[in-house]
């Protein structure tokens, strides 16, 4: 059997994005019931700064096959991630399809993202600051969008330039009103949900800076070392993870000294209704997410299921 190659234009036209998210909500909730616990390996390169992440194997009950994700992450180049989506039948192990792996994992994280900030925010919860204006800072405001009414966008970035934009990119395709800012006081001042997505390597989120009844959704703390939320803005908060193992082993929990014992729930969990999320309109509420790769599977799956039906892609006989 020949194996499907999708390049990254040929995934943009294929994903359906507003499908995705009710696929990844049922996802979230079937995870809860998982009996293979997630397992994520992780090697250095020689490059500053850069680090080869590999993702084993994603499996959702319903799929018959798993995918496999290898990329790696470059923060100061133009494609900050790069790598591939390997999706095997789980039946015969035959390789099915190699997709190209950073549009698909922009677009699952910035939907889990937003699902988790849609379901722990307040339910009046009207502005928004993003803190990191790249991609993953576009897709959590543009799956956000379609959850909620967004009345502000208040959007900050180290850099001045960055933040100008991705205001003006998002202007053009949302009727929201975005406002550059210079200073993280300035996004956080008046924020009720807050989307931080950065490499940062030392929090920069603390207790006192957060408004009362706030949510936050964290997701540059995905694997060791990395940090943007504090331990002492943990403990007094009411902490969603995607993963427990997973958010002390490696993530936002564990990378700032805490433990399982500060984790209230898993987001399938009170997805699922088997634990309560926000307990108070004064409660602030954190997603913790390293993201998953269950999420990668979900949407290759989808995408290959399309491509089969439009005759979109090359095929490659490896065995030959």
């Amino acid at each position: 059997m020949s194996t499907l190659l999708l390049t990254r234009s040929e995934i943009e036209t294929l994903l359906d994005v507003p499908a995705l998210l009710p696929a990844l909500k049922e996802g979230f909730k079937s995870y809860t019931q998982r009996t293979i616990p997630a397992q994520r390996g992780r090697s250095l390169l020689p490059k500053e700064g850069s680090s080869t992440t590999l993702l084993y194997p994603g499996l959702m009950t319903g799929i018959p096959a798993y995918s496999v994700k290898v990329h790696a992450k470059f923060p100061n180049e133009n494609h900050a991630i790069r790598g591939l989506i390997h999706l095997f039948n789980s039946e015969t192990g035959e390789l099915l399809a190699v997709l190209e792996s950073s549009y698909i994992t922009a677009v699952r994280t910035g939907i889990a993202s937003a699902l988790a900030a849609h379901t722990l925010a307040r339910q009046d919860a009207r502005t928004v600051a993003v803190i990191g204006a790249g991609v993953q800072g576009r897709w959590q405001i543009r799956a956000l969008a379609k959850l909620r009414y967004i009345k502000q966008v208040l959007v900050f970035d180290s850099s001045p330039f960055v933040a100008g934009r991705f205001v003006a990119e998002l202007a053009r395709e949302m009727d929201v009103k975005l406002v550059p800012v210079n200073t993280l006081a300035e996004a956080l001042i008046d924020a009720d949900i807050i989307l931080s997505a950065t490499w940062s390597r030392s929090p920069f989120l603390y207790s006192g800076m957060v408004n009362e009844g706030a949510h936050i959704s964290t997701l540059g703390a995905d694997e060791l070392g990395k940090a943007e939320t504090s331990g002492d803005l943990l403990e007094q908060s009411l902490l969603i993870c995607d993963d427990r193992d997973l958010a002390v082993l490696q993530g936002a929990v564990g990378n700032v000294g805490l433990t399982a014992e500060n984790i209230h729930a898993e987001l399938g969990e009170v997805l699922s209704g088997h634990k309560r999320g926000r307990q108070s309109d004064d409660d602030i509420t954190v997603f913790a997410s390293v993201g998953l790769a269950w999420q990668d599977l979900v949407a290759a799956w989808q995408v290959y299921q399309t491509a089969l039906e439009k005759g979109v892609g090359e095929r490659l006989e490896f065995l030959e």
